[in-house]
């Protein structure tokens, strides 16, 4: 008798447990954060977005990951020219808060349209893009959540300070707000940081233009890359991060950027906007990382320069630390999202 007690005992705790603890058919925050929003033949998330230009139309790649009416992240990568690859990583942190995420592919970039024309190649015309996006995906002030990293963190300055009325909160990671600023700490600090006999070759083959020699990125790749681009071991660098930087639009690249990895020598290479981080009022978050190639003080300044300003600093991170600290930025990003959605700015 005692058995069958202790059994029946045993089941009705178990029962009323699962009954506690399982939710409803009807309120199941997997089935909401999975919900299909779209009618017809469902793509994954995937939408293609038809760019308008002067020149002719373009194909612009996106894929919404979740489903969250009141925090959408638009993901802008860096570069410029990488695929958006590395922002992977989110998939295995963001769903567990709920946090609806979009990957989107810039013109010239991964699986969005290449029209190897470098007029395309333009801050401005980026910015109108961003825009035309926003748009199409139906994101407004009450939702949309911009987040740009190193070039993408110059593009996400740019538009809000032309859009941020469209915004519901800013996300600049490892991006100085000033291209001079940043070449003077590549030459003063980063170049410094190499041993003697590796700065003086990579400095004769940039005399040389000699930006094609594979002995350039040897150098770079152990003295440079290894250091302040992604800490992880190269020999175990993620999938993903690998992928973006073997898609990397080199015509792209070279004409923002430039050819050097030591500062700015191409069309960004006088922008600055300083002075106008004041009339930013949307809340903004800004990232970086101690072994970056961005000076992270600098990044700590955008937090104070702004109107509503969070700065967070990843330790043990270098420029992709969503990768090599990926903890601390995780961690960082997603209590900035919620406290925005919360009303705590």
């Amino acid at each position: 008798m005692k058995h069958i007690q202790f059994f029946l005992f045993g089941f009705l705790a178990l029962f009323t447990a699962c009954t506690q603890t399982a939710p409803s058919s009807g309120n199941d925050p997997l089935k909401t954060y999975f919900a299909q929003t779209d009618p017809g033949i469902q793509t994954g998330g995937t939408k293609i977005i038809t760019l308008k230009t002067d020149k002719g139309d373009f194909k612009l790649w996106t894929k919404r990951f979740g489903n969250n009416p009141r925090i959408k992240v638009l993901l802008l990568q860096g570069g410029p020219g990488c695929s958006h690859d590395y922002w992977q990583c989110m998939e295995s942190y963001l769903p567990a808060e709920g946090i609806e995420f979009i990957y989107y592919d810039q013109l010239g970039t991964g699986f969005s349209d290449n029209p190897n024309n470098t007029a395309f190649w333009d801050l401005p015309r980026y910015v109108e893009e961003v825009e035309t996006v926003r748009q199409e995906l139906g994101l407004n002030k009450d939702n949309f959540f911009l987040l740009g990293h190193s070039w993408g963190g110059i593009l996400a300055m740019q538009y809000a300070l032309k859009y941020q009325d469209n915004l519901k909160g800013l996300v600049i990671s490892n991006m100085m707000a000033s291209c001079p600023e940043y070449g003077r700490y590549a030459e003063e600090v980063l170049a410094k940081q190499l041993e003697p006999a590796v700065l003086q070759e990579i400095r004769a083959l940039e005399a040389k233009n000699d930006f094609g020699n594979p002995r350039y990125m040897e150098l770079l790749m152990p003295n440079f890359y290894a250091k302040h681009i992604c800490r992880i071991p190269l020999e175990e660098w993620p999938f993903p991060v690998a992928r973006s930087f073997e898609l990397l639009n080199q015509s792209l690249y070279v004409t923002m950027q430039g050819p050097s990895e030591f500062g700015v020598a191409g069309r960004l290479v006088n922008w600055d906007v300083k002075a106008q981080l004041p009339t930013i009022k949307t809340p903004t978050l800004s990232i970086g990382a101690t072994h970056d190639t961005m000076d992270p003080e600098h990044m700590k300044w955008i937090s104070t320069a702004v109107q509503k300003g969070r700065f967070l600093l990843c330790p043990k991170g270098s420029h992709m630390c969503m990768w090599d600290d990926q903890k601390t930025y995780m961690e960082g990003l997603t209590a900035f999202l919620k406290d925005v959605d919360g009303g705590k700015f």
